[in-house]
């Protein structure tokens, strides 16, 4: 288990370019010093086809953060004090930002009984919104569906899911993201991830996807690079 708060970046068509160049600019320095924080990752749209048989997204991030902090306590601080707010400092022109504090559960993958780490450098990056007829259903039947079959998808080498934080202060950072669960794979990169979805398995978290709780808000499914920049 940790204790996240993800940022997505999006804007038009040079929000990428802008978004990299910000980063590398300061950005990514000032939140790696970030008192309480363990290690953070960037990702970015994965260059090549992903070939999920049932999602094909037409709109990415131009970037996404995760900054891992060491505690409940932490995360809130960070939150709550305008520490993250103060390390993002201006964004680039056209660009906005969405923020959201999340409990990530790390899952054992393949035959294994131990929580798998996330080292593989591809992620698919799952999210779901709000509302849902019955939040609790729908997470609870997520949570005991998913990452059980994901497990046996050839080749992963990490799932997590992220259980939204909303317990923070009145002074979250970022206009949220509205997200109810998510969720991620890894892989070692491309290639690995289109076999997998071309999988038995595949077809089998569609069956669970079908039988899920009613809900109405979107999805989100997304094939990034991940890179570690802190930790």
């Amino acid at each position: 288990m940790s204790w996240v708060y993800e940022i997505t970046l999006r804007g038009g068509p040079e929000a990428g370019e802008a978004s990299t160049a910000w980063f590398a600019q300061g950005a990514g320095r000032a939140l790696a010093a970030l008192p309480g924080l363990v290690c953070a990752d960037i990702y970015t749209p994965v260059q090549g086809s992903a070939k999920d048989p049932y999602n094909h997204e037409t709109s990415f991030p131009a970037l996404l953060l995760t900054l891992d902090f060491k505690s409940r306590h932490a995360l809130a601080d960070a939150v709550n004090s305008g520490a993250i707010v103060g390390a993002l400092g201006a964004l680039p022109d056209k660009v906005a930002a969405t923020g959201a504090a999340f409990e990530r559960r790390f899952y054992p993958v393949g035959t294994g009984t131990t929580p798998a780490p996330l080292e593989a450098p591809f992620s698919y990056v799952v999210r779901y919104h709000r509302p849902a007829e019955d939040e609790k259903a729908f997470i609870d039947n997520y949570l005991g569906t998913h990452p059980v079959t994901q497990a046996a998808l050839p080749g992963i080498r990490a799932i997590m899911c992220y259980l939204v934080f909303d317990e923070l202060g009145p002074r979250a950072p970022l206009e949220s993201a509205n997200y109810m669960i998510g969720n991620e794979v890894a892989f070692d990169d491309l290639a690995a991830f289109n076999v997998a979805m071309a999988s038995p398995v595949r077809e089998e978290l569609r069956a669970h996807f079908r039988e899920f709780p009613p809900f109405s808000g979107g999805n989100t499914h997304f094939p990034m690079a991940r890179r570690r920049f802190f930790g």
